[in-house]
Order: C-alpha cells, then structure tokens, then sequence
C-alpha cells in the first residue's frame, strides 16, 4: 500500500468514530493550547517590561545621595544629600557617560486659571530629554539660556495638561503658577505612559533646575537635593560607566578601602534585563507545566488506540487475509496516532491563540506571539503522537491473521 493509501485508510478508521477521536485529541488540544497561550502571555510581559525602562531613557544609570548614620541609627539612600555640584562636574567628563544631568523633585500644587493639580515637579537640564528620549509634542524644550537665565519657563505633561487645561487643549503660552510662582508653559511632552507598576510618567511638570532652586525649593548651596541621571555612551558601556562614577565618587569623597559607599548607582539595563529573566524564568516554568499535558493526551492515545486494536481484530484478520503485510498494518495505526495528535495541535494553536488573546484583553495585558513556538508545538504533538501510538500499532502488526479472524 502507499502512503497515501494508508493515509486514506486511517481517516475513514477515525471519521467512522468521531466523537471518540475528538476526545482523544482533547488532551493535546489543552497542552498545546496551554503552552502557546503561556508563552505568548509571558513574551507580552516581558517586551512589556523592557518597554516600560526603553521609556525611561536610554543606557540610564542613576545616581542617588548616599546613607547616613546619626546615634546609632541608620538612614536609607537620599537620607542625606552627599552628592556636589563639583561631583556632576566630574562625571560629565568621563570617557564612558555622554550625559549627566541632576534632577530635583518635589511635589506640588500647579494651578491655571481655571483649575490645579498637584504633581511631581521635577528641575533638571536640557539633556535629560535626551536621556530619556523625551520629545515635545507640541511647543519647544526649554533650553541651556533658560537654565543659565533662571527663566521661568515650565513643560507639562499629558496628563497635568489635560487636567489643568482639558484633553485635546493645546497649553503653549498659557501661565500656570507653581507655588504662587507664575511660569509660562512653553511645551506639551510626549506621552510616555505608565509603568508595569502603575507610574504614571506623564503627571509631572519640569522646570529648569536653577529655577527650581531659586523659586520652588531652596537649594543646599554645594550639595544637590537630588539625584544625578546619567546616559552611558551606548548599551555595552554602561557597566564601565559605572564603575567610572562609582571610582570617581569614592575618590572624591575620600573613601578608604574600609568605608561603604556614601551613594548608590541603579543600573537601569541590569533592572530591565534582571526583570525581563524573572519573567521569562515563570514563563518557562508555566510551560515546561502546560507541557505535561502532552505526556498526558499520549497517553490518552496508547489507551484509545490499544481499545481500537482489540476492537478491530477481526477487521486486522481480514487485512491480513487479502494481502496487508504487518507493515501496512503498522502503518496505518501509527498514521491514526499522528493525524489524532497533529490535528489536536493545530486545535491547541488555535485554541491558545484565542485563550491568550481574551486573557489578554480582560486583564489589560499584553500578548506577543512567536511562529516558531507554534510550530514546535505542533511538531511535539506529532512526535507524543507517533511516540505513544507505536506500541498499539505494533501489537496491531504481530495479530497472527488465523486467530484474528476467529475473534468475535
């Protein structure tokens, strides 16, 4: 017999019992649907993630004031300012860092004519824009004369404009006071969005950092009431970034061998990839889960099929009779496995596909499909098919034809 015989031969054994066969494959069905639905949820997740810090700047590097200790009693990070104008100097010169910024914040009431809001006021420099890929939807950045000026200029973001001036209202060239200090609003930013854990990036307005010093909140002469946001020169530099700053700062601060650090450097792209392996290492973990379920469905059709086997006795006797070879009998058996489970795989995509898409968009989550998952789900099921399908198939091919006749 050829293949395409066989093949013939193994649809009309499955067709003449179809709801037994759609029962059979259900247990496929469910592993792949499972595995696709995991994987694709995971993947969404983690290319969410990486979005979330892509969004906050690029190669970024944070530098926060360090820890204090007073009478026994210890303070966290920004505790206690330790980090100098002079220090921002330093680091702008390094080999590896292509900008280094301070960033002021407090929060505070911005009012309009009509309404207020109360926000993140932040007070930096022009570059930090860049750092954090931060355009201006509408009007201009405020620029390096503006903080050299101390010009009272502010940007609004989307979220502070649409509360203070409606949605769609384009602010440019409005006046909005920020502790009773009037500012003209000389840009809208971008829309940035919100953060894996609810931030919200555009409810915040910026200033210039000397303005913020000088009209918002009294500076620490030296010292900066802040933190140092810094861009590495590219992805493969920031961890010489690093460890630039970290050897500059200690030396500046004369900082024995003996001495902990008086600051802490966040390297964001070792967050983002840390967070991005947590997800992926549950992903895998729900998978290598869902994936049991394959073992499961074969062993649903070694069961079925050896059922089939004893059922069909008589009808392997009569092959056998007319001239099947236990080859062609072996055959046809392992075809019903593999079209069983290759169809319950092709279901289970669909059917993954559909599950994470309304998982999805009930839970407000993100999805991202890969093809090649799908097709090696598919090539797996196959494969637990032709797995657990041969040893019926070949008890099936070892029936001696007399007694397989004689068989009621």
């Amino acid at each position: 017999m050829t293949l395409l015989e066989i093949l013939r031969v193994a649809l009309r054994a499955l067709r003449r019992a179809k709801m037994r066969s759609f029962l059979t494959t259900l247990g496929i069905v469910i592993g792949v649907s499972a595995v696709i639905a995991m994987v694709a949820i995971g993947d969404g997740a983690k290319a969410r993630v990486q979005a979330n810090f892509d969004s906050m700047g690029a190669n970024m590097l944070m530098v926060m004031p360090g820890t204090t200790t007073s009478g026994g009693a210890h303070g966290g990070f920004g505790s206690l300012p330790t980090l100098t104008w002079d220090d921002l100097a330093a680091i702008q010169t390094l080999s590896a860092v292509r900008y280094a910024v301070p960033y002021l914040r407090t929060a505070a009431s911005v009012v309009s004519e009509d309404a207020n809001w109360t926000t993140s006021v932040g007070g930096t420099s022009p570059d930090y824009f860049a750092i954090r890929n931060w355009p201006a939807a509408k009007g201009s950045l405020f620029t390096s004369s503006d903080v050299d000026a101390t010009t009272k200029v502010i940007l609004l973001g989307q979220t502070v404009a649409t509360q203070l001036f409606g949605a769609g209202v384009d602010p440019v060239g409005q006046q909005v006071r920020v502790m009773n200090v009037p500012f003209q609003v000389v840009g809208l930013l971008a829309p940035k969005g919100q953060s894996s854990f609810g931030q919200d990036f555009d409810d915040v307005v910026i200033v210039p950092h000397t303005t913020f010093r000088a009209k918002i909140q009294g500076g620490l002469k030296n010292l900066i009431s802040g933190a140092i946001q810094v861009s590495a020169t590219g992805p493969d530099t920031t961890t010489k970034a690093e460890n630039q700053m970290r050897s500059l700062l200690r030396d500046r601060h004369r900082l024995g061998q003996d001495k902990d650090d008086d600051f802490s450097i966040r390297n964001m792209a070792e967050i983002a990839a840390g967070a991005a392996d947590s997800v992926g290492t549950i992903t895998s973990l729900l998978a290598i889960i869902a994936a049991v379920s394959l073992l499961v469905g074969g062993i649903g059709i070694m069961n079925i099929m050896l059922v089939s086997v004893t059922e069909r006795t008589r009808e392997i006797g009569v092959r056998m009779a007319v001239g099947a070879r236990s080859r062609d009998i072996l055959l046809q058996f392992l075809t019903e496995a593999l079209v069983l489970a290759t169809a319950g795989g092709l279901l289970g995509v669909a059917v993954g596909v559909a599950g994470a898409q309304w998982t999805a968009r009930f839970m407000g989550w993100s999805v991202l499909y890969r093809p090649e998952v799908m097709v090696i789900a598919v090539v797996f099921s196959g494969l637990v098919g032709v797995v657990f399908g041969l040893y019926p198939a070949h008890r099936a091919s070892r029936l001696d034809p007399i007694q397989a006749l004689r068989f009621e």
